[in-house]
This record gives structure tokens, sequence and C-alpha cells, in this order.
């Protein structure tokens, strides 16, 4: 029998070389989640300083979703057909750039503009980030390290929050701007430490090149553990992927509804987050609260989302993806409406923190199963397609949210506001609850080449493998 890279790759015990490998795209995910986060705690100063109305300010908002849209279908086409490390470095420059560019803009207009090459850059980047670490990682602990990965962007939330709180005040919203773009500079790192994934290479015909890749992470293994050789092969239990699938493959037979489930998904899950979240610092402005207390304020709620990636990273391990997902989804609707409740409330502080942290807990749990669930339901020749495409619908609820939340909030308040957010949420999670999958236990290879009849234990269906 064949033996794949796929193969090679599974049967490594896990060691320094993967966490390695964790941390250099964690943090290319984190600098661009940096970015991205920055709108939250900026956009209060920018519509006071330019004088734009709340749905002014929505669309403004809004401006970089529209280029993450473009950019995450165009690198997930583009990463299928050339590679993922090359795009990957790509979408860096164009975020640096574009960050760079919010710099210098004098009106609402350029900004926008600028917003939107922001935005191409970032939804480059983020569907890439979860398809390379996801092809890397065996399949025990892939759903903890995707988790792991994701949990840098609450780190990068509260991050851009405090460099708000010292900068802001002083300097203002176009030095941030500035600082945005350092990071950009990251790219050399994972240039010279990133290799190209071999189950790309493989699914490519680049057999030679896969192996030659594989064999250097081996010896980098064997050299971290101190080993003699590794553990055998085992022999793949399930045949191969099809040797050549594309885009249109995944709108056909059984990706068609894993595709449509995962668009879905992120369409609802992010119109409700980031109607919320751009709006979270000039929502606690418009109770009473000045700039900085309303930066420190959401700095202060947002650390929920450290417990609630890590709750999410054992959980999708231990209850599986799509349990994980329809508790965060709901248990994230429910906070929204008790934070809404507080902060409308004019409740004290403590309930108000007790409120935001519970909420925050919840919705940055919600993130990291949807970078762990994503990338596993597509295969190697379309997964960084399926995972664009996910991540481009998510983009368009994205740009919804902010300019929807702007035309509401003078007419229904609030209260209109926080309502959307909780509907958003149970819808994602209806349609998780109706037609998602279970991935956990099983190889990518293994999903892609299975019916969606995977409802039970992977030890079940594995149960059902061998006895075939």
């Amino acid at each position: 029998m064949k033996i794949h890279a796929s193969d090679r790759l599974e049967r490594l015990p896990l060691c320094g070389y993967h966490r390695f490998l964790l941390l250099i795209i964690g943090l290319a995910f984190f600098f661009d989640n940096l970015d991205l986060a920055m709108m939250t705690y900026l956009l209060g100063s920018i519509k006071t300083e330019f004088g734009l109305t709340t749905a002014e300010a929505g669309m403004l908002g809004s401006a970089s979703f529209v280029g993450m849209a473009i950019g995450a279908v165009c690198s997930g086409l583009f990463a299928d057909r050339f590679g993922r490390k090359p795009l990957f470095q790509i979408s860096m420059i164009v975020w640096g750039v574009g960050s760079y560019l919010c710099s210098t803009a004098t009106d609402p207009l350029m900004l926008g503009v600028y917003r939107f090459i922001l935005g191409i850059g970032m939804g480059m980047e983020l569907p890439l980030a979860q398809t390379l670490l996801s092809e890397f990682i065996p399949t025990k602990k892939r759903g903890k390290y995707l988790a792991l990965m994701d949990g840098n962007w609450p780190i990068a939330f509260i991050c851009a929050g405090l460099l708000s709180y010292m900068v802001l005040p002083s300097y203002g919203w176009r030095t941030m701007f500035e600082i945005g773009a350092v990071p950009a500079l990251f790219l050399f790192v994972v240039r010279r430490f990133v290799p190209e994934s071999p189950r790309w290479l493989e699914s490519q015909g680049r057999a030679d090149e896969a192996s030659a890749i594989v064999d250097r992470i081996e010896e980098n293994v064997k050299k971290r553990l101190k080993l003699t050789q590794l553990p055998p092969v085992l022999a793949r239990t399930v045949g191969s992927e099809p040797a050549s699938i594309g885009l249109r493959d995944l709108w056909a037979g059984v990706y068609r509804p894993r595709i449509l489930t995962a668009c879905a998904l992120w369409f609802f899950a992010l119109l409700g987050f980031y109607g919320l979240s751009t709006w979270l610092g000039a929502l606690l402005q418009q109770t009473g609260l000045d700039v900085t207390k309303s930066v420190l304020y959401t700095v202060y709620i947002s650390t929920g989302g450290i417990p609630g990636f890590l709750w999410a990273a054992w959980a999708v391990e231990r209850w599986g993806r799509k349990p994980t997902c329809i508790i965060t989804l709901i248990g994230g609707a429910l906070a929204v409406m008790a934070y809404g409740y507080v902060a409308m409330a004019s409740l004290s502080v403590p309930a108000l923190f007790a409120s935001g942290f519970l909420m925050q807990f919840f919705l940055f749990g919600m993130w990291a199963v949807l970078y762990t669930y994503t990338p596993e339901l597509f295969p190697t020749g379309a997964r960084a397609s399926g995972c664009g495409l996910s991540s481009t619908a998510g983009r368009l609820g994205s740009l919804i949210g902010p300019t929807t939340v702007g035309i509401i909030l003078p007419v229904a308040g609030q209260t209109g506001v926080f309502g959307l957010g909780a509907a958003c949420f149970v819808m994602a999670a209806l349609v998780v609850y109706k037609f998602g999958i279970e991935t956990r236990g099983r190889s990518l290879e293994e999903i892609a080449t299975q019916t969606d009849d995977m409802t039970t234990e992977p030890a079940l269906a594995g149960s059902r493998q061998q006895s075939t």
C-alpha cells in the first residue's frame, strides 16, 4: 500500500516542533487580528473627529469587511491553486500596507478605501492560517491546536484595547494604525520557518517535494524527542481523497451540505459578533462614559475571552465540535441579552463587568470552534477554498452587522441592537444542530472520503471501518 505524506504526519508524536508551528502561525494570526480589533476602540473617536452620523460610522466600520469578503474567497482559490505559504505571506504585505495607509487618511471616504485594502489582506490571512495549521497537526490534537491558535483573537482584542488606552488620548487614532502596520514584517519569520503543506503538495501530484518536507519534519521531531526511530506508519483505513477536486466540486455531492452549513454558520455568527463588537466602545460612550473609560471597560470585559477559548480548546476534543459549537452560540445569545439589560439599566459597574465577561467567554469560545471545525469539513484540494468561502459568507455578515446596528440604534435603541445579536447566534446554533456533522477523532482524509452519516461517536465509526 502506498504511504502518503498525511500517513507519515499523522503518526508523529506531538512535540516542540508542532508547538513551534503553532507559535509562528498563531503570531501571524495575532497581528492580523490586532488590526481587526482596533476598530472596536477607534470608531468612537473617528466618528467624533469626522462628525459622522451613526449610520455613516456603521458603514465606515463595515468597509474592511467588504475587503475581507473579497480577500477570503480569492485567497482560498489561489491557495488551492498555488499553495498555502506564498498566499499567506502576500496577505501579510497587503494588510500591513493597508494599515499604514489608514493612518494617512484625511477624510472618511479615503479612510473607507484604505480600510477596504486592509480588509483584503486580513480576509486573505485568516482562513489561510486555519488551513495551514490543520494540515500539519495530527488528528488527536488538531482541534485543540486550532482552538488555541484562535485564542490569539481575544488576546489581540485585549492588546488592541490596551494600546488604544495608552496611545489614543495623546496621539490619536492615526498612530494606532501606524503601529498596526509594523508587524507585517513578521512575514520574514513565516518565510523562514513555515514549510509548504505536504498534504497540499501531494494533492497537486508533487509527491517528491511533499516527501522531502516530511523527511525534514521527521528529523526535527526525532531530534527534539531524542529518538532513534519514529512510530511505524499505519496503513490508511479509508481510500485516498479524490485526485482532483476544486471549487465547483464543493457544490456537489457530500460537500454541498457541508459548504452550505459552514457558510450559514459563519454568516449568522459574524453578523451578530461584529454587529456588537464594532460598536461596543461607542455604545459604552453613549451611556455617558468618556473615551478613555469606554476603552478600558471594553478591555476588562474582553478578558472573558481568554478562559472562553481555553475552555473551547478542551471541549472540542472532549465533547466534540458540534455540541461545543451549539453551547457557545446559545450561551452567547443568552449572555448578550443579559449584558444588554445590565448596560441599558445602568446597573453597577461590577454587574456590567460580570455580564460582559460572560458574554465574551461564550463569543470568543465560539470563534475557537469556528476555526477548529471549518477546515475539517473539506478535502485537501479544496480546503482553502472551503475555508475562504465560509469566511466570505461571514464577512458578508460582518459587513451587514455594523451598518445594521448603525441604522437600528437610533430607532430601536440598545434593546434592538442586543436583540439582533442574540437572534443571529440562535440562528447559527439551529443551523449546526440541524445540518452539522461531527468530525472529532477523524483524520482529514477520513472526513473527506466518508459520507455525512457521521453523528455517531468516533469509536463506533472506527469499529465499523474495522468490520468492513
